[in-house]
């Protein structure tokens, strides 16, 4: 009789294990069948993605994890799994009735943290305050505050186009005291800005060493960019300047500058800034040295001074992206006044043509882009949005495209959004890859990015530290910004 009960109760477990075989993660997400794509190592096919309390808990074959249907699970057959994105340059406080859309547009994009590159600290720090009470619901936030420039500043307030994104700095010790404030209010970096004097740079450089904080920017006009790097500058934004030093009499052109900012003293910083480079980008230009370009990329390379062209906002007059149907349908998502006036603006931009010259330096930073990159410099994708109609979350796609173009692989462009700016922030053990143990910042797409890059705008499905996001998520979080 016992043998006859013993035998009954192991064949009722069988068949139950039958019915429900394989493993259980409790309170977790399953996402099995997807096709990985690491910056570093590119694809692994046939994966399961175990997500559990914000991390990735568990990456197998398929074939080797046989999961219990109890389990929360994604089919990712057909789909491939990118890092969550970058976009390394933003400036909340560009326009501030825009900030508040910005976070769920990043989103809804792919976008899981942003690198905001100047604007005022109180304002800029309430969205990174908003991301880190709000991990699973807004992209990571890290900020530099204000811009750090001299005197006279460029962006002092003075017109729409030059908001008060910076302090105007007229000494060493100015320089000495807002850094000091900056840090005691939590930057994550500092931006130098285009004033700035040598020894006001320099005192920068010195400090943000020894407040471990990474310092990016403009190449300072009263400076070469080989001096700029060799100060320590860890990254330079917009390739800004790059090419009055690679300019056959780029010694010339740096004697001319200083003269310009010793006259212009009593000028608003942004019109002496614009006077500058209309004096010198296209000299500059016309004379470009690829020996002394070799030079500058070599001290460039040794210093590792990072590289983010914001490509999209550079060459955006001469290719017009904002002009096309499907770029303004993202205007939808703003509110209605910036829709409006960005629609007109372009109306009014579109009636003007292109120079020569506009032609000749869109393709030179494309062109130098490739140059950087093959010189085993690091770049970082940014796209400083929502300057010139770079809608947020959106144009960060037409910056990998770009990059592309310049030479990047596709594969390349990725890391440069993803894994890069997380080396850049020393978060690389946590961020930026597909690996067990880090955080769960993913995106889901329906095509291969590596067969064509435009792949990353299919957007399946975005995860925010473990929160899954599915297509109708995120279309619902577009309609609720669409429905002004």
């Amino acid at each position: 009789m016992k043998n006859s009960i013993y035998l009954t109760f192991t064949l009722i477990c069988i068949i139950s294990a039958c019915k429900n075989p394989g493993v259980i993660f409790e309170d977790a997400l399953c996402i099995e069948n997807i096709s990985i794509i690491n910056p570093n190592s590119g694809l692994t096919e046939n994966q399961t993605v175990i997500i559990k309390n914000g991390i990735i808990h568990q990456i197998t074959p398929s074939l080797k994890l046989q999961l219990s249907d109890k389990n929360t699970i994604i089919n990712g057959t057909g789909k491939f799994m990118i890092p969550g994105l970058w976009d390394a340059h933003v400036h909340f406080s560009y326009i501030e009735e825009m900030a508040s859309s910005m976070p769920d547009l990043f989103l809804a994009f792919g976008v899981t943290s942003v690198r905001d590159t100047g604007g005022d600290i109180t304002f800029v720090n309430q969205w990174k305050e908003k991301s880190l009470a709000n991990p699973t619901d807004a992209p990571r936030v890290m900020v530099a505050g204000p811009l750090l420039d001299g005197m006279p500043n460029v962006y002092d307030g003075s017109d729409p186009s030059r908001p008060p994104l910076s302090v105007g700095l007229g000494s060493v010790t100015d320089v000495v005291d807002k850094i000091n404030e900056l840090d005691s209010l939590g930057v994550d970096f500092l931006k130098a800005y285009e004033m700035l004097s040598p020894e006001q740079f320099a005192t920068v450089m010195i400090l943000a060493k020894e407040k471990g904080l990474k310092v990016t920017g403009h190449v300072p006009l009263s400076m070469d960019v080989m001096s700029a790097s060799n100060a320590g500058l860890n990254s330079m934004e917009h390739l800004r300047n790059l090419e009055l030093s690679c300019a056959s009499n780029a010694d010339e052109l740096l004697e001319q500058r200083r003269r310009l900012l010793a006259s212009g003293k009593g000028d608003r910083g942004g019109v002496l800034r614009s006077r500058i480079h209309q004096a010198q980008r296209e000299i500059a230009v016309k004379n470009y040295d690829p020996n002394k370009a070799k030079e500058v990329l070599n001290v460039l390379a040794k210093n590792q001074t990072w590289q983010i062209p914001t490509l999209a906002l550079s060459t955006g007059f001469t290719e017009r992206y904002w002009a096309d149907s499907s770029w303004q349908e993202s205007f939808n998502y703003l509110p209605a006044s910036i829709e409006q006036q960005w629609l007109t603006n372009i109306n009014e931009l579109s009636k003007r043509k292109l120079t020569p010259f506009n032609e000749q330096y869109s393709d030179w930073l494309i062109n130098m882009v490739g140059q950087v990159h093959e010189a085993g410099i690091d770049i970082m994708a940014g796209t400083d949005c929502p300057i010139f109609f770079l809608t947020p979350g959106r144009s960060l796609h037409q910056e990998l495209a770009i990059l592309v173009e310049a030479g990047l692989s596709p594969l390349d462009a990725i890391k440069a959004a993803t894994l890069n700016p997380a080396k850049y922030f020393g978060m690389e053990n946590k961020l930026g890859s597909i690996q067990e143990n880090q955080w769960a910042d993913l995106v889901i797409l329906d095509a291969n990015p590596l067969d064509d890059i435009h792949n990353t705008r299919k957007i399946n499905a975005v995860i925010k530290q473990g929160k899954y996001y599915d297509r109708d998520r995120l279309d619902q979080i577009l309609a609720r910004l669409d429905d002004k």
